[in-house]
């Protein structure tokens, strides 16, 4: 079955609307359970990927350099999440979990900074100024986390199926448009898109493993699979490091045969 994903702007109704679709589809609704399934898959702390995806301060100058740990962990978990389809995540850039993926029906919420000002007016006791001023900073941050961790603009349209105004759409429409357009049959798989998935499924598992791994954390490699046959690529300065590459790859659940093309660095990297 198909998967939806709901991003939001804060304060736009995002995620009772994601909740009212996967009561009307019969989905599941996940948020935070993707994360929950990245520290218990890959033992990281819950707590860390809560401070890259939602922790406001200058977290990009602390976590700079684990970025690409938890874009790629996130990916993985979200795939064994999504396993079967019937779900609809509300949560931070699950548009970019799933590339090239047909039968993902990807979905952006808006709001006028108005209605917005007047929902945090209500929820958080603050009067007009601060109330523009907070939602400021929050689409601030937010911006410049995804952008970090993706290199996108995620408020950008181009990247979405479907984008709904909820200043005048009410939720129980917005979630009757997701739901019919959940139900097109462009948006049900089909046997390319699905092999498309478990290639997606077992290329994250991968990354993953080599990303946790003590000895290949640091390595920068090109992962791609077909059918369950993984084709491994890169730059490596220590040739016995393909050895444990490949002993990794082979541990990965769906990997049937593993093919590499590694190369030493140029000379001139390896005599300065």
């Amino acid at each position: 079955m198909s998967i939806v994903t709901v991003s939001h702007a804060a304060f736009t109704g995002g995620s009772e609307i994601a909740q009212k679709t996967a009561l009307n589809l019969n989905y599941r609704s996940i948020n935070r359970e993707v994360l929950i399934e990245a520290s218990q898959r890959y033992g990281i702390p819950e707590a860390k990927f809560t401070e890259v995806l939602e922790t406001e301060g200058h977290w990009w100058e602390r976590w700079l350099e684990s970025l690409r740990l938890y874009r790629i962990t996130l990916q993985a978990a979200m795939c064994e999440v999504a396993q079967g389809g019937r779900i609809v995540y509300h949560g931070r850039a699950g548009q970019e979990l799933f590339p090239g993926i047909r039968h993902v029906l990807k979905v952006l919420i808006i709001a006028s900074m108005d209605y917005r000002i007047e929902q945090v007016k209500t929820r958080r006791g603050l009067d007009n100024t601060n109330a523009r001023q907070f939602l400021k900073e929050l689409d601030r941050v937010r911006g410049r986390r995804l952008r970090a961790l993706f290199n996108i603009d995620w408020q950008d349209p181009i990247g979405y199926d479907l984008v709904i105004n909820t200043s005048r759409i009410t939720p129980e429409t917005a979630a009757d448009l997701i739901t019919q357009t959940a139900s097109r049959a462009e948006f049900q798989p089909t046997a390319d898109s699905e092999k498309a998935f478990g290639d997606l499924t077992i290329t994250a598992r991968v990354q993953a493993a080599l990303i946790t791994s003590a000895r290949t954390r640091n390595v920068i490699l090109n992962v791609r699979s077909d059918g369950g046959r993984v084709y491994i690529s890169g730059i490596l300065a220590d040739p016995d490091l393909e050895k444990e590459i490949v002993r990794i790859a082979k541990g990965v659940s769906g990997v049937t045969d593993t093919v590499t093309d590694i190369e030493p660095p140029p000379i001139e990297y390896m005599h300065p």
